[in-house]
């Protein structure tokens, strides 16, 4: 197996992120120093380190031992995170352990405090660097060149899908499907060029210099076919990437389980209590509580200019919640008062895809509704309905009772979570997704809820918000 390559610009993002890394280290022993933290340390033999130097040390061995900088994991995913809390949780441990054994209480601080501080230092600045990379990849720059093996409808999808998520770093440079060419004969796919059939896959891979070889379901293509183009990209370390092609669950949903040596994907049910579940209810409260104290300037101002807009400040809206329970939602109205009466009149220039209503250039949204919405300041009351319990922080997107008896069997799972103020649809486009997107990414969440995506979901939704894409 040949040593994974990794472009010039991988090399100067790993560079940065252990830059990163070794500022908040050192700052945090910097500060314990200062504090006089240091002065009690524990004796091995006849050397005397100060204990904020051995915990900077060990930081610095678990970063190494929890591969924390590895170029397959920066920039992009939880792994990242979940690795460099992972890498602070055992230096501390190890700390902690080491001051049981020698006695030393001198190390109670770092380990409950400057350790975790430096951890979280090292947290926002790769958050930074990540928003760095991503504005990069949004620009073109930064990207690895990608291969999409499959059939028409899958390649077309992936192709999409890649457009969409240029956080991923992706560029699709060719596709192979099973004719090798594209369905209507041709020989692009959405503007990209189909270079073979699945028989050549492994040639055109070594044709290319790409970096992802990406395989989505297609007639004909078979396990063997899988594993011989896995040995044959082994030379040029190209990742190989599966799409299963049944549904989209991962995380802890996922299990293998071997059966004679057969490996197979066991899939848990969904878990709506618990732990984590109750963790999520107080988090919801505790956070709309806290959101609602902060932002009480903000609310009061735009309730004065709601007010000054003519109306009331109010909007209340029936929706489905969890189970298919209905409850007021409530909003900064944003539309003229009779917005609901003249609903039918403007059927015709519906532009939302399914049970959705939605016009770009709605007459009906004020001058200063258009402000708010821009800025999702007008679902900022649906606190109070998060508060209330209602609703959650983070979910699937709250729909009309008349969106409801429209839902497939399949839509009908949104139900079985709370609806959230912000949620994937939020992230993701908003009003730009179509039915079918809106319903795949409410399924997701569903599916694969956690509490870690619910915070990946916060910190987008903020750049989100600030984009405001798909905002109308």
């Amino acid at each position: 197996m040949q040593p994974q390559v990794v472009d010039r610009w991988e090399r100067r993002y790993r560079a940065l992120t252990i830059g990163v890394d070794l500022t908040a280290i050192v700052l945090a022993v910097v500060a314990g120093n200062a504090l006089g933290l240091g002065r009690e340390v524990p004796q091995f033999g006849n050397v005397a380190p100060g204990v904020g130097i051995l915990a900077g040390l060990l930081m610095v061995v678990a970063m190494i031992v929890c591969r924390a900088w590895d170029p397959r994991i920066l920039g992009h995913g939880s792994d990242e995170f979940g690795r460099l809390i992972k890498a602070v949780v055992t230096s501390a441990v190890s700390l902690g352990m080491l001051g049981l054994a020698f006695q030393a209480t001198a190390a109670r601080p770092w380990v409950f405090g400057l350790m975790p501080m430096a951890g979280l230092l090292s947290v926002l600045g790769r958050l930074a660097l990540r928003k760095w990379l991503h504005r990069l990849r949004r620009g073109g720059r930064c990207v690895h060149p990608a291969i999409v093996v499959g059939g028409d409808e899958a390649v077309t999808e992936m192709i999409d899908r890649t457009r969409r998520d240029t956080a991923r770093g992706w560029r699709v440079v060719g596709v192979c499907t099973p004719t090798g060419h594209a369905p209507d004969g041709g020989d692009e796919i959405l503007g990209v060029p189909v270079l073979g059939d699945l028989d050549a896959v492994g040639d055109v891979v070594h044709q290319h210099a790409v970096r992802v070889v990406a395989v989505c379901p297609a007639p004909g293509w078979t396990s063997r076919r899988l594993h011989q183009l896995a040995w044959d990209i082994e030379d040029i370390n190209a990742e190989l990437v599966v799409d299963p092609g049944l549904m989209e669950v991962a995380g802890p949903r996922l299990h293998v389980d071997p059966v004679d040596g057969l490996p197979l994907l066991r899939l848990t049910r969904p878990t709506f209590s618990g732990v984590a579940w109750v963790a999520k209810q107080i988090v919801d409260r505790l956070g709309a509580l806290l959101l609602l104290v902060f932002l009480s300037p903000v609310l009061l101002a735009v309730a004065v200019g709601v007010k000054l807009d003519g109306g009331p400040v109010f909007f209340t809206q029936t929706r489905v919640g969890r189970h298919g329970s209905e409850f007021r939602m409530l909003k900064f109205r944003s539309m003229v008062p009779d917005a609901e009466a003249r609903l039918p009149e403007l059927a015709h220039a519906n532009e939302g895809a399914g049970p959705m209503f939605k016009i770009r250039d709605d007459p009906r949204v004020t001058r200063f509704g258009a402000f708010l919405r821009r800025y999702s300041l007008d679902e900022l009351p649906q606190l109070f309905n998060v508060l209330a319990g209602s609703m959650s922080l983070v979910g699937p997107r709250p729909p009309l009772p008349s969106e409801v008896e429209a839902y497939s069997p399949a839509a009908q799972r949104r139900l079985l979570v709370r609806p959230g103020l912000t949620g994937l649809w939020q992230i993701s486009g908003r009003s730009d997704l179509s039915w079918e997107q809106a319903v795949r990414l409410d399924l997701r969440y569903v599916e694969n809820w956690n509490l870690a995506l619910d915070a990946l979901i916060l910190w987008k939704t903020v750049g989100a918000v600030l984009n405001s894409r798909g905002a109308y």
